[in-house]
């Protein structure tokens, strides 16, 4: 069985707030291996928004990412790069 880990920073000026939280478990529900995710201590779900929230990780957190299974290093690469991700610039009005 297929295991990776990496450590990521999260860029996003809000930290992993309630949308990227979402988008990253949308991105882990699309691997096919457990994929889980710390913030120094207890490992959470990478599936769940609502545990990726409880890590309060705001921006500057260091998050490991680890993912068991199936294309578990192209999980974590893809979600660091997520985590890692700034913030796009504003979007101007109509």
């Amino acid at each position: 069985m297929s295991e990776a880990e990496g450590e990521y920073v999260v860029a996003s000026e809000l930290g992993l707030h309630a949308r990227p939280a979402g988008e990253f478990a949308i991105l882990a529900g699309r691997f096919e291996c457990e994929i889980e995710v710390s913030r120094g201590g207890e490992w959470v779900s990478g599936q769940s928004v609502l545990a990726l929230l409880s890590l309060a990780a705001a921006r500057g957190t260091r998050l490991r990412i680890r993912a068991e299974g199936v294309g578990a290093a192209d999980a974590v690469s893809a979600l660091g790069a997520l985590i890692e991700r700034a913030d796009e610039a504003p979007q101007g009005g109509s």
